[in-house]
């Protein structure tokens, strides 16, 4: 039975990964195909409004708050497990990253420079917020997705990015958390019960996320 659900549980993983593979691919095909629309020629500076100002701070707050809370979180939990999967999903999602900022070298909206693809906002907070869900519940992952979600707007609305670049980035940040990540359950969450009945004896698993 362990042998079976082993078995089982790479299987799933194996699908996990091949789905996180095709959304990759998904956004890639769809960042390429509209990057074009997006001029590399010489453009004269842009200014942002005070708005726009505030946002692009904010966005940047986010960016460095967000990992830090999972970051403590995991310390808190002393969850040495998932702080080397963190570690791992925050390597390769920024290796990823960077790689093709500096390969593709496309203009950002605001004429900065020549680093708008993919979002580095978004991968580092769509990262976070999927490891947290992943490693310890939905519930906690609400709050961060609506922060990675609002990054994501607030990248746009700054001018910093063009849509395809946040959703690359959210798509490669999500999806190195989905591949490495794995749920965390304590120990004292684990409630092993008896089960007999007139005609049967087993045993049921619960557990608390």
């Amino acid at each position: 039975m362990a042998a079976y659900k082993h078995e089982l549980r790479t299987e799933k993983d194996k699908k996990r990964i091949i789905a996180a593979e095709r959304i990759i691919m998904v956004i890639m095909i769809m960042a390429f195909s509209i990057m074009p629309l997006a001029g590399r020629g010489e453009e004269p500076a842009f200014v942002p409004t005070g708005t726009q100002k505030g946002i692009r701070t904010s966005t940047d707050v986010v960016a460095v708050a967000l990992p830090a809370a999972a970051l403590a979180a995991t310390l808190v939990e002393r969850d040495w497990e998932g702080l080397k999967e963190g570690a791992l999903t925050a390597a390769v999602t920024a290796g990823a990253t960077l790689i093709l900022k500096y390969s593709i070298k496309e203009q950002r909206p605001d004429f900065s420079n020549n680093h708008s693809f993919p979002s580095g906002h978004s991968a580092v907070t769509f990262a976070a917020a999927t490891y947290i869900g992943r490693r310890y519940g939905w519930k906690w992952s609400i709050p961060a997705y609506t922060l990675s979600t609002y990054t994501a707007w607030g990248r746009v609305y700054g001018r910093k990015h063009h849509w395809w670049d946040v959703a690359a980035g959210a798509a490669i940040g999500a999806a190195s958390a989905m591949i490495f990540t794995h749920p965390y359950m304590k120990k004292h969450e684990t409630a092993l019960v008896p089960v007999v009945s007139d005609t049967s004896a087993g045993a049921m698993l619960s557990f608390s996320f």
